[in-house]
């Protein structure tokens, strides 16, 4: 009797081909599990330098900002100073060049290279922020220096100013002490007449007839003055008549000067030269008419200064 073949071969062949095709199954999940994860790893990694390049990009817009601000701020110190500021303005103008091209990056652009392109040029721009910082404080320095140099000059100028007006007033009034120190004084003074006859006549009174009278003569003394410098001065004599008026006749050597700014009449004059020994001085005047009667009135004048005075009456 003919026996049927055994089926475990064939389960067993099933069996094997079903564990086959799980094992390769878990082999793919495997494979696109640790796929999966490269990707997201790459994914995570390139998140990261995108945001690194835009932190980065942030740290550096930020940067030159501030260094904008600084040599803005320069440019106004240096420009309140009464100085140039041209080339302060040539670096601000390339900031702000440098900040539109950084403010252009699309997100994740800002490569490595032009970082640290930028990162030198900040760099660069520092240097040259704090050597100017420099020369301003100097300039501050020297300004304040300069100032309070010149501030003490104004005050020793003004002082010397203040001296010397002292000094010149001191001396306007020495010199108008000094001028009537040594003004001339005529003392002695006397009045005598001459008659027709050439016969004079003195009085103690000075008092004269008028019908009597051809001349006048008067007579005195330069008092001493050791002030007055010995040298030749000109004597006036005013004489004058009842009704107020000086006696004035160009042919009789008279003639005008002036007294206080205003112009007057002089009856006489005559330059002698002084020589301090209380000298003795004579007018002697001839009318050439009748006088008139009444208070005469003889002033003598010196430099336009009166030097003396005296009466006489004729009757």
């Amino acid at each position: 009797m003919e026996q049927n073949p055994s089926p475990e071969p064939r389960n067993n062949s099933r069996i094997l081909l079903i564990v086959a095709l799980f094992l390769v199954l878990l082999g793919i999940n495997g494979v696109l599990y640790w796929m999966n994860r490269q990707k997201n790893a790459e994914n995570q990694q390139l998140t990261t330098q995108v945001q690194e390049k835009d932190d980065q990009l942030k740290t550096q817009i930020t940067e030159f900002e501030k260094l904008k601000a600084d040599f803005e701020r320069q440019s106004q110190e240096v420009q309140a100073m009464g100085l140039s500021n041209d080339s302060l303005e040539a670096k601000i103008a390339s900031i702000n060049a440098d900040l539109l091209k950084l403010r252009s990056f699309k997100a994740g652009s800002f490569s490595i290279k032009e970082q640290q392109r930028f990162k030198q040029r900040a760099q660069n721009f520092e240097a040259q922020l704090r050597k100017k910082d420099d020369e301003i404080a100097q300039l501050k320095a020297d300004n304040e220096a300069l100032y309070t140099e010149t501030t003490t000059l104004k005050e020793r100028q003004n002082k010397l100013a203040d001296t010397i007006t002292t000094i010149a007033r001191s001396n306007q009034e020495l010199s108008e002490k000094v001028a009537v120190a040594s003004r001339l004084q005529a003392e002695n003074i006397r009045v005598g007449v001459v008659n027709s006859r050439n016969k004079e006549k003195d009085d103690d009174d000075n008092e004269f007839k008028a019908k009597r009278v051809e001349k006048v003569k008067i007579t005195f003394n330069l008092a001493r003055n050791d002030v007055s410098p010995k040298e030749t001065k000109q004597i006036m004599l005013r004489l004058i008549e009842p009704d107020g008026a000086a006696l004035y006749n160009l042919s009789t050597g008279g003639g005008t000067f002036m007294i206080d700014g205003s112009e007057a009449f002089y009856t006489a004059k005559q330059d002698i030269v002084y020589d301090n020994s209380r000298q003795p001085v004579q007018f002697l005047y001839a009318k050439g008419a009748p006088y008139k009667t009444g208070l005469h009135t003889v002033e003598l004048y010196e430099g336009g200064v009166m030097i003396g005075k005296t009466t006489f009456t004729l009757k």
